[in-house]
C-alpha cells in the first residue's frame, strides 16, 4: 500500500512524536514554499521521491497539517479519506494552489479519482472558492476547476450561490477597469465548464467596452460563446456603427458569416444599416450583390434598409424596388415612404405624385394604411418645389384620414409657404396648429424667423425672437394673457406673447437667422454672435460668413478679411463660403488684387472653391489692362472648367475681345465681330475660343510664336491673333524681343467642301487683320515634304533643325512618296520677324495707355 508525503507550502508540519522517531525530527519543520512555482516536470520529480512505501509495523498516515487533528482509532481513517478532508480543509480556508496540489497529486498517483472526488466537502470547496473569488483570484480559481474537472467533479457545482455572486462582482470591476482581454479569457475558460455566460456579465456590457477600444475581435470571440450568437453580433455591428467605425463593423460582419449557420437576415439589414451611417453606401450594395449571387431571397426589412441607404439615387432604388416586386416581396408602407423620401431627395415632384397616388388607391383596398411619415415627405416634396397650395391639400387629405398632423408636418406646412413669400399664410398655419394642441420646436420657430428675414420684415424677426426668449425671462404679462388672445398678437399686431406652453430654446441656425436680419448693422449682428457664445452655442461656418458679410457690407474690408483670419485661431477653418463671401467683399470694394489672393489661399487650404466662386471672380473685373490680368482670369476659368462647372462665358470673351482690340483701336468700342462671336459660340457645347486663348497666352517669351486657328470661326480666329499679337506688345515692353518669325497655321490642305470654305474664309479675315489694319507683312506658306533617313517632314515648322544640321544637305530628298506615308499638309501664314519689330516700335505706346 502507499501513502503520501503531503508538504504544504504555507503552513507547518507536525507528527506524533512517537511515531517516525528514527526519520523525522521531533521539531516541526517549515515545508518549501515555493513548492507550488515548480515546474510540471519538477513537482512530478518532486512527488515520485515523496511517495513512501510503509510497513504495517509503521504508522500507516503521512504527516498531518497542524489543523487536521488524526484518529487513529476511527474506522473512517483510510488515506483517501483523509486527503479529502485535508484538500477540503484548505479550501475552505481559501488555500486553493494547495488544495489543489493534493488533487494534482492523487490523480498522478493512480487513486481512484472518482472515490476521491466523493469524500471532497464541495460545500467546504465552494466556500473557499467564493473566497477566493472575492479576493480578486479568479484566474487561480479557474485553474483549481481545471483539475477539479479531472476527478470527474463538475465545476459548476462549486460555484454557485454566493461564490457565484462574487463572480458576477469581479467581472463587474475587470470590465469597469477595461481589461476586457482578460475578461473574455477567463469567460471562455468559464463556459468550457458549462457556466452560463450570459448570467456572469452583461452581454452590452462587455460590447461597449470592445467597441470604445475599437477591438472588434474581442468581442466577436465573446459573442460566439452565447448560444444565439446572431443577436449579439447585431448588436456588435450596430454599435461600431454608431462610432462611425465601418471597418470594425465588416469585420464582425464577416466573423458572422463563418460562426453562424446560414444566411441571417438580422445582421444584414444591421451592416446595411451602419453602411448607410458611415457613408458606405456602395459597399451596402455590394453585400446586396453577395446575396444575389449566393441565391439567397432578402426580406421585405432588408431591401427597405437597402433602398433607405441609397435614396440619395433615385435610379438605383427604383432597381431594388423592382427586383423586390420580381421576387415576390410585398411592399408595406415604409417601402413606399422610402420611396418618397428617394424622389424628394431627387426634386421628382411628378414620381412622387404617382407614388402618393398608388399608395392613396391600396389605402382604399384594405391593403395599406398610409402613416404620418407618409404625409409628411409628400408635403415635404411640395414644399420643396414651391407648391405651397398641394401641400395644403396633402394636410386636408391627412385630416381627413383621421391621422393627426406633428410637428414636422406643420413645420413643412409653414416652410412650404414661407418660401413663396407667403409669410402672413405661415403665420396662420402657425397659429393654426398650437390652436389643435401641438407644440412648436425650434426647427418651427426659425422658419417663421427666415420667412420674416427673406421678405425683409426684420423688425418683426426681431419681435418675435424676443417674444419667445422672453418666456422664461418673466411670466407676469404672458399669465394675463390666454393663448387665443396671444396668436391675435402674432398675426394682428405683431407684438408677440406666447403662452408658457412654448418651449421654444434659441439655436444657432436662429442667431444665424437674426444675425442676417441686422443689414448693414455689423455691431448689431457681433453683439448677437457674442450672446450666442454667452448662451453656451457655439457660431459654425455660417455664422463667421454672414458676421463677415455684414462687416463687409458695412465697408470695412480690413475687418472682414480680419474675421476670416479669427476663424483660423479659434480653430474653425474658413471653409468655401467664407472664403467666397470674403472674395465678394473685396470685388464689391474693387480690391481686386486681394481678392485673387484670397482665392489663392483657399486653393493652399485645399478649399475647393464652388460655382459662386468662381463667376465672382471672372466678372469682379469690367475691362482687362494688361496681360497678366487676362491671364490671370483665363487660368481660373480653365480650372473651373476642369471642376466640371458650366459658366456663360460670353461676359469672359466680350472683355477677352475688347482687350484684344485694343491692338487696333486705343478706345473701349466693341468692334463689329463681336456680336458674330455671341452667336458662333452660343452654338458649341464648350468654348473653344477660350481654352484656345489660354493655351496661347500662356507661351513662354522665349518660344517662337506660333498660333494655331483650326477648328475656330473667322471671328474667333481674328480674336485669338489679336490676343497673341498683345501678348507680343505687352511683352516687348518687359524688355523680350521678338526673334523668330511668326506661323499662323490655318488647317490641312484638302478636305471637305465646307471645310474648305470656312478655312478660305478664315485665312482670308486673317490676312485681312494683318495686311490692312496692322500693316503687317504676311506671306502665305505651302509647305514641302521631305525625306530625312525615311522619314517624312514638313518644312519649315515641322522640321527639326538640329535633326536637319545632323544629317546635312545631301540626305534630303524631294522625290515623291507614295500616299499611305505622306502627312497631312497644313496651310500657314508666316510674318515676318522684321514686320514684326518695326509694328511693335510703331505701336508700343498704344499699349502703354491701355
Amino acid at each position: 500500500m502507499k501513502d503520501f508525503v503531503i508538504i504544504l507550502g504555507s503552513s507547518y508540519i507536525s507528527t506524533p512524536p512517537n511515531l517516525y522517531h528514527h526519520h523525522y525530527s521531533s521539531r516541526p519543520k517549515k515545508p518549501n514554499s515555493s513548492l507550488h512555482k515548480l515546474s510540471a516536470s519538477k513537482k512530478e520529480q518532486l512527488l515520485s521521491s515523496s511517495i513512501l512505501t510503509v510497513h504495517s509495523h509503521q504508522h500507516p498516515y503521512p504527516l498531518l497539517s497542524s489543523s487536521i487533528r488524526w484518529d487513529p482509532t476511527s474506522r473512517h481513517n483510510s488515506p483517501l479519506k483523509y486527503y479529502a478532508e485535508l484538500a477540503s480543509k484548505l479550501a475552505e480556508d481559501g488555500r486553493l494552489e494547495d488544495f489543489a496540489m493534493i488533487v494534482e497529486m492523487v490523480v498522478a498517483s493512480g487513486a481512484n479519482p472518482s472515490r476521491f472526488a466523493s469524500m471532497l466537502s464541495l460545500e467546504f470547496v465552494s466556500k473557499g472558492a467564493a473566497l477566493s473569488i472575492q479576493e480578486g483570484k479568479v484566474k487561480c480559481v479557474v485553474e483549481v476547476l481545471k483539475k477539479v474537472e479531472k476527478l470527474g467533479v463538475a465545476p459548476l457545482k462549486l460555484v454557485n450561490g454566493f461564490g457565484l455572486d462574487s463572480l458576477k462582482r469581479e467581472f463587474q470591476r475587470i470590465l469597469g477597469s477595461g481589461e476586457v482581454e482578460e475578461a473574455v479569457d477567463l469567460l471562455e475558460a468559464l463556459r468550457g465548464f458549462q457556466f452560463t455566460i450570459k448570467e456572469l456579465v452583461n452581454p452590452s456590457c462587455i460590447v461597449k467596452v470592445c467597441v470604445d477600444k475599437r477591438n472588434p475581435n474581442l468581442a466577436i470571440r465573446y459573442a460566439c460563446l452565447l448560444p444565439h450568437a446572431h443577436i449579439l453580433f447585431c448588436s456588435i455591428i450596430s454599435e461600431f456603427g454608431k462610432k462611425r467605425d465601418l471597418a470594425s463593423a465588416l469585420t464582425a460582419y464577416e466573423a458572422s458569416k463563418k460562426n453562424l449557420d446560414g444566411p441571417n437576415m438580422y445582421v444584414y439589414r444591421a451592416i446595411i444599416d451602419v453602411c448607410g451611417l458611415c457613408g458606405g453606401y456602395m459597399i451596402s450594395r455590394n453585400i446586396y450583390e453577395d446575396l444575389v449571387n449566393q441565391r439567397v431571397t432578402p426580406n421585405i426589412y432588408v431591401f427597405n434598409s437597402l433602398m433607405n441607404v441609397n435614396s440619395h439615387d433615385l435610379g438605383y432604388t427604383l432597381d431594388v424596388y423592382k427586383d423586390m416586386q420580381n421576387l415576390g416581396i410585398t411592399a408595406d408602407m415604409a417601402s413606399y415612404n422610402i420611396l418618397l423620401k428617394a424622389c424628394c431627395l431627387a426634386h421628382r415632384v411628378d414620381l412622387a405624385q404617382d407614388i402618393y397616388n398608388e399608395v392613396k388607391r391600396l389605402e382604399s383596398t384594405g391593403v395599406l394604411k398610409l402613416d404620418v411619415f407618409t404625409y409628411c415627405t409628400i408635403i415635404k416634396v411640395f414644399a420643396d418645389a414651391r407648391l405651397w397650395q398641394m401641400a395644403l391639400k396633402v394636410k386636408e387629405d391627412m385630416l381627413s384620414a383621421g391621422v393627426t398632423p406633428n410637428t414636422v408636418t406643420w413645420s413643412s406646412l409653414i416652410s412650404a409657404c414661407a418660401n413663396v413669400g407667403l409669410v402672413e399664410k405661415a403665420f396662420q398655419l402657425f397659429k393654426e396648429m398650437i390652436l389643435t394642441g401641438c407644440e412648436p420646436n425650434s426647427q418651427c420657430c426659425n422658419i417663421l424667423l427666415h420667412a420674416c428675414v427673406e421678405a425683409s420684415q426684420y423688425d418683426r424677426a426681431f419681435r418675435l425672437f424676443h417674444c419667445w426668449t422672453g418666456v422664461q425671462e418673466g411670466m407676469s404679462t404672458t399669465k394675463q394673457l390666454n393663448n387665443r388672445t396671444a396668436l391675435n398678437y402674432i398675426t394682428n399686431s405683431h407684438h408677440l406673447s406666447f403662452a408658457k406652453k412654448f418651449s421654444f430654446k434659441p439655436t444657432t441656425a436662429t442667431y444665424n437667422v437674426l444675425m442676417k436680419a441686422c443689414g448693414t448693422d455689423y455691431y448689431r449682428a457681433k453683439a448677437l454672435m457674442d450672446e450666442m457664445k454667452s448662451l453656451g452655442l457655439s457660431p459654425n461656418h455660417v455664422s463667421w460668413s454672414i458676421l463677415i458679410d455684414k462687416c463687409g457690407g458695412s465697408g470695412n474690408v480690413e475687418g472682414a478679411i480680419q474675421i476670416l483670419k479669427t476663424m483660423h485661431v479659434t480653430g474653425i477653418n474658413p471653409d468655401v463660403v467664407a472664403y467666397t463671401t470674403a472674395i465678394k467683399v473685396c470685388v464689391a470694394s474693387k480690391n481686386l488684387k486681394l481678392a485673387f489672393s484670397l482665392f489663392e489661399e483657399m486653393k493652399r487650404y485645399r478649399v475647393q472653391p464652388n460655382l459662386v466662386t468662381y463667376d465672382t471672380l471672372l466678372r469682379a473685373r469690367s475691362r482687362y489692362g494688361s496681360l497678366h490680368e487676362v491671364q490671370q482670369c483665363l487660368a481660373i476659368y480653365q480650372d473651373m472648367r476642369k471642376a466640371g462647372y458650366k459658366s456663360n462665358d460670353t461676359y469672359l470673351k466680350e472683355l477677352i475681345e475688347e482687350w484684344c482690340e485694343g491692338v487696333i483701336k486705343e478706345n473701349n468700342q466693341k468692334q463689329e465681330g463681336l456680336s458674330s462671336c455671341k452667336r458662333t459660340d452660343l452654338e458649341r457645347p464648350h468654348s473653344l475660343l477660350l481654352e484656345k486663348i489660354a493655351v496661347h497666352l500662356q507661351m513662354s517669351t522665349s518660344e517662337s510664336p506660333a498660333i494655331d486657328l483650326r477648328g475656330l470661326t473667322k471671328v474667333e480666329a481674328r480674336i485669338v491673333v489679336l490676343a497673341v499679337l498683345r501678348m507680343i506688345k505687352e511683352n516687348y515692353i518687359l524688355g523680350h524681343s521678338v526673334k523668330d518669325d511668326m506661323f499662323i497655321i490655318l488647317g490641312a490642305s484638302e478636305g471637305h467642301k465646307d471645310a474648305a470654305k470656312a478655312k478660305s474664309e478664315v485665312q482670308h479675315a486673317v490676312m485681312k487683320l494683318l495686311r490692312d489694319e496692322l500693316g503687317l507683312e504676311v506671306l502665305l506658306v505651302e509647305p514641302q515634304v521631305k525625306k530625312v533617313r525615311g522619314v517624312e517632314l514638313q518644312t519649315p515648322i515641322d522640321a527639326n533643325p538640329a535633326l536637319l544640321e545632323t544629317v546635312g544637305n545631301n540626305s534630303l530628298s524631294s522625290e515623291p512618296l507614295s500616299s499611305t506615308r505622306r502627312p497631312v499638309i497644313l496651310r500657314r501664314l508666316k510674318v515676318t520677324r522684321k514686320s514684326l519689330n518695326h509694328w511693335i516700335q510703331r505701336r508700343a505706346d498704344v499699349i502703354r495707355r491701355f
